[in-house]
């Protein structure tokens, strides 16, 4: 008997605690703060970029309290798994090896990635092409991996903390070139005073193997609830008009993709 009713509380407790990981009220968004047009962090210290007005789109569409976080890129999926916050939107790539650690939800965009060089500098994007040249990356990205597996022996990778880092190098002339995603290249570097001097080279690289199928939201393996909850938010504010909105602001085109 005893243990029947010992039985049966676990069962009640299993049934209960499911039953609350459901009733999502706060959705807590872990976002780097330093990688335009995406976040940034502003002269007040708050929070700015596609990704800030996407998290608080989702949420309001989910009926849910929404709650911004910092972290810096290269702890921003430890923090996630030690429950920091509750997901992370930060132009995060999805990609097989981020898979093994954390779930993603259907992307929300999709950019390409390119190359910047002061004008007048010619990119051959080959072994033999990039011997000796320093191209500057951000940390523990898809554009760090990238370079490592396919020119790691020929290139001189110089790896920042942040974009803005990596463009400073680049106008010092301490790097050849940078390789990040467009949009930040073009929100970071050529929108601003002195943009103008710099261009893009080379293709533009969009490859699965490392640059998987867009950004995407990470959650816990464990949250899939909280993954199905946005991705019918992602969903709904694509046919809604609010997407369009939160896009139209940043972007002079749909960075959904196609």
């Amino acid at each position: 008997m005893k243990k029947l009713l010992i039985a049966g509380a676990i069962m009640a407790s299993l049934a209960v605690g499911a039953v609350q990981a459901k009733e999502w009220k706060t959705v807590r968004f872990g976002i780097e703060g330093a990688y335009p047009p995406f976040s940034w962090t502003d002269e007040q210290g708050q929070l700015q970029g596609f990704d800030v007005d996407m998290a608080n789109a989702l949420c309001e569409q989910m009926q849910v309290k929404c709650k911004l976080i910092a972290q810096d890129w290269d702890g921003i999926i430890p923090a996630l798994l030690a429950r920091k916050y509750d997901a992370i939107i930060a132009a995060m790539s999805i990609t097989e090896e981020r898979q093994r650690t954390v779930d993603f939800t259907d992307r929300y965009a999709l950019v390409p990635n390119k190359f910047v060089a002061k004008k007048g500098t010619e990119l051959d994007l080959s072994k033999a092409g990039l011997q000796g040249k320093k191209v500057g990356v951000q940390i523990a990205t898809t554009h760090d991996k990238y370079l490592t597996e396919n020119f790691g022996k020929e290139v001189s990778l110089v790896r920042y903390g942040t974009a803005d880092e990596a463009y400073l190098d680049l106008k010092a002339g301490r790097v050849d070139y940078v390789f990040l995603d467009a949009t930040a290249i073009e929100e970071g570097l050529l929108n601003k005073d002195g943009g103008n001097q710099y261009e893009f080279v080379g293709p533009s690289i969009t490859d699965e193997k490392w640059f998987g199928d867009g950004f995407g939201i990470a959650v816990r393996k464990q949250d899939s609830d909280l993954k199905d909850k946005i991705n019918k938010a992602i969903v709904d504010i694509r046919e809604n008009g609010k997407y369009e909105a939160v896009n139209n602001k940043y972007f002079e085109y749909d960075v959904y993709g196609e």
